[in-house]
């Protein structure tokens, strides 16, 4: 937000934002609908979701690009049509790869991570669990240092 709005005496800074995304913030029926769906609507904002949308559709369009590119590269056989063919091709090659580069690069290892971050979290939780069964404390729960 920008010191304009708030200047401006705007009740709601986010009233020029949203009226922007076309949300009748005028309207109560629609903020009370925001308001119920919020949660919902920040997981789905803040998680991986947009990005794997945008990959998908990266690919999708990439190959169909690839795809029409060689098709119109061996059909058409004068010079600037070719010329035509020759980019939608490279284009369509280049789109559909780089998904796949940014898949084995970035988003395969990021899922190992998360699965690997939640097997030593369940782990950890059921040690603790264990020593706390057995009356005792987990290491580390005291806050002093453990002892290799």
């Amino acid at each position: 937000m920008t010191e304009g709005s708030a200047a401006k005496g705007d009740p709601r800074p986010f009233t020029h934002e949203a009226r922007a995304l076309g949300i009748d913030v005028d309207n109560p029926d629609t903020l009370a609908w925001m308001g119920e769906h919020l949660p919902e609507f920040r997981q789905q904002v803040s998680g991986q979701r947009p990005l794997y949308w945008i990959l998908g559709i990266g690919f999708v369009v990439g190959l169909a690009a690839h795809a029409g590119g060689f098709l119109l590269k061996t059909s058409v056989t004068t010079e600037p049509l070719l010329l035509v063919a020759d980019l939608l091709y490279a284009l369509g090659w280049s789109l559909w790869t780089g998904v796949v580069v940014v898949f084995f690069v970035q988003i395969w290892p990021e899922a190992k991570r998360r699965q690997l971050k939640r097997s030593l979290d369940a782990y950890e939780a059921a040690l603790r669990e264990k020593t706390r069964a057995r009356g005792g404390q987990a290491p580390g729960d005291d806050g002093a240092p453990t002892a290799r």
